[in-house]
């Protein structure tokens, strides 16, 4: 069996095309690039870790055809996952919170024989930790579980570090600056690291939520899924960052919508996020020679629909 299901993997690995960058016009003297990440077969950056922890999985024969995968998850992950484990029909059971969009529920309800959602916010205001304790106790009272483990497994770096740096360092010829959204931190670490190697002058700019924890600030309720988390990985520990911008959800908000109106990008929050940040360090990013500017789009804004582009949500839920 080990062997079919690699095999099986193996030829979804092909779905995973080279996505676009693109040239944005933010102002004269910047070279602003967006790495289109939601051009994934799924719709994110997290097409590439869920498939090939999945790969690496069957490879070590961590997973076989009676394996029950679990993974906690905000949205994206989850539906990544989803996708490729019925593609090679084994049954997933993705660990969920209230502020997943409506539109990434509903895929995966319609995926999956069972989703988990817990209700409980934890000590911090969020629900990372509820979900992980959630995913635990699943673990635990099923047989043949595997968790998938987005926070803290060396394959979702090792995915970011082969395929989405390993593209950006062929589509580029110098680079400058990365700005890079943060969650688990697989993507920044395996991003940062390849990066650096090809242009060791490169800047690495982590991008964060306001009320997140992971780079030390101040624990507060977040309503934008995608970006920023209540507990910090290990992974973030893996990342050569050169610099930290914290972003407040209403910027996110204004820099999804400047994304869709100015540049045509219809993105979500962490893309929003990342412009946001791009935009607070213009002063130090002017100079005589333009420096090139990369970030990436993680995911579609379709999904945010009835959040980060609805007035009324935006009225209602965040601070201004």
């Amino acid at each position: 069996m080990g062997k079919d299901l690699v095999t099986r993997l193996a030829a979804l690995q092909g779905a995973l095309r080279e996505t676009p960058v693109v040239p944005l016009d933010l102002e004269d003297g910047i070279k602003l690039f967006a790495k289109l990440e939601c051009n994934n077969p799924v719709g994110s950056l997290k097409d590439r870790p869920a498939l090939w922890i999945l790969n690496r999985a069957a490879e070590r024969r961590d997973i076989d055809e009676r394996t029950t995968l679990i993974e906690s998850s905000s949205g994206n992950f989850a539906s990544a996952v989803a996708f490729y484990a019925q593609q090679i029909s084994l049954k997933f059971i993705p660990v969920v919170d209230p502020n997943i969009n409506d539109t990434y529920e509903r895929f995966l309800r319609q995926l999956c024989e069972e989703v988990v959602k817990v209700t409980e916010r934890d000590e911090t205001g969020g629900f990372l930790k509820t979900r992980l304790e959630k995913v635990k106790e699943l673990c635990a009272s099923i047989e043949r579980s595997y968790w998938t483990n987005q926070y803290g497994n060396p394959d979702a770096v090792e995915a970011h570090y082969r395929f989405t740096a390993g593209e950006i360092c062929s589509q580029f010829s110098s680079l400058d600056y990365v700005f890079v959204g943060v969650s688990t931190g697989a993507t920044i670490a395996g991003v940062s690291r390849r990066l650096k190697e090809k242009f060791p002058r490169l800047q690495v700019i982590a991008v964060d939520a306001q009320g997140s924890v992971i780079f030390g600030d101040a624990p507060r309720k977040r309503r934008i899924s995608g970006l920023g988390a209540s507990v910090r990985s290990d992974l973030v520990n893996q990342a050569l960052i050169d610099d930290v911008v914290i972003i407040p959800e209403i910027e996110t908000v204004h820099g999804c919508r400047e994304l869709f109106a100015r540049h045509g990008l219809l993105v979500g929050g962490s893309s929003g996020s990342c412009y946001a940040a791009i935009k607070r360090y213009l002063p130090r990013l002017r100079s005589s020679s333009p420096p090139t500017v990369l970030f990436l789009c993680a995911d579609r804004g379709v999904a945010y629909a009835d959040t980060l582009f609805n007035d009324a949500w935006v009225t209602r839920s965040l601070d201004h």
